[in-house]
């Protein structure tokens, strides 16, 4: 059976749609004393497919109850799917004391589960910190789908060098277009991010900003506000993951986006498109 998380109950029903496995409805209820509780109660299968993203810490106490939950109800086989992992981008101590994150969660979820598939997860490394076998599935591609069919000369513009892979993914999937990539300046002191222009021609042409997540919004934005200036025709967004923090779309559209296309591995309003397919495959 598919077992949702609470956040992730779109993608769940898709997958279960797209697998023919039965979905399982649990319950979230919460205590007085703010501690909740997740349970499955219509769970009757030898397999459980939970589907959780932890966008949040509520989501990750949530998916270590679902684990243990099946178990209860009599799952011998358990693989967990996490469609967006939170944590993900501290893969590493940056400070004195400071834990490395990532690798905290994937012990405490490998704890439950016999196997785990992860959709681009923002740091591939993550991968290695699971204590059972993990795949990464690559599910850009779907957000081609969305896109309009009448793009001018598109460009697929990756906010930084390490989100090329996603842009050309998402530009191979499209079927045209070129591909290229900011370049960024962090200040070590202050945060403050200086986008730098690439040497891509913008001037009429409908650009496509493709990154695998939009947090806050803050680069993407600067980017975008970039390409208006050089006069770009429309300039569209597109992320696996639209986190889409406080104020991150009104930044977006300030800055002159179009549109803004995600997929369901965060469940937002910009949520256009499915990675149950890709997933569907890798539960094969």
């Amino acid at each position: 059976m598919i077992v949702p998380g609470s956040s992730s109950q779109q993608l769940a029903a898709a997958l279960a749609a797209e697998t023919g496995r039965a979905l399982a409805t649990p319950t979230y209820d919460r205590f007085p004393d703010g501690e909740g509780l997740a349970a499955v109660p219509d769970f009757d299968a030898d397999e459980a497919v939970i589907v959780a993203a932890t966008d949040s810490d509520e989501a990750w106490v949530e998916l270590l109850q679902l684990q243990d939950a099946v178990r209860e109800a009599g799952a011998t086989d358990v693989t967990t799917v996490v469609p967006y992992m939170g944590y993900a981008r501290q893969d590493d101590s940056f400070g004195d004391g400071e834990p490395v994150s990532a690798r905290a969660m994937a012990k405490a979820i490998s704890t439950g589960t016999d196997r785990v598939r992860l959709v681009n997860p923002h740091e591939s490394t993550v991968a290695d910190f699971f204590d059972v076998p993990v795949e990464a599935v690559d599910a850009a591609g779907v957000l081609a789908d969305p896109l309009p069919a009448d793009l001018d000369d598109p460009l697929f513009l990756a906010p930084d060098e390490g989100a090329t892979d996603v842009a050309a993914a998402v530009r191979d999937a499209y079927g045209a277009g070129e591909t290229d990539y900011f370049e960024k300046h962090r200040d070590r002191e202050t945060g403050a991010v200086a986008v730098s222009p690439s040497d891509a021609s913008v001037a009429d042409r409908d650009v496509v900003v493709v990154d695998d997540i939009i947090a806050t919004g803050s680069t993407m934005s600067e980017s975008v506000a970039v390409l208006t200036d050089r006069g770009a025709a429309r300039v569209l967004t597109a992320c696996v993951h639209p986190v889409l923090a406080a104020n991150a779309v009104t930044k977006l559209r300030a800055a002159g986006v179009d549109r803004i296309l995600g997929s369901d591995t965060v469940e937002r309003g910009c949520s256009v498109v499915s990675v149950a397919p890709a997933l569907a495959d890798a539960l094969d």
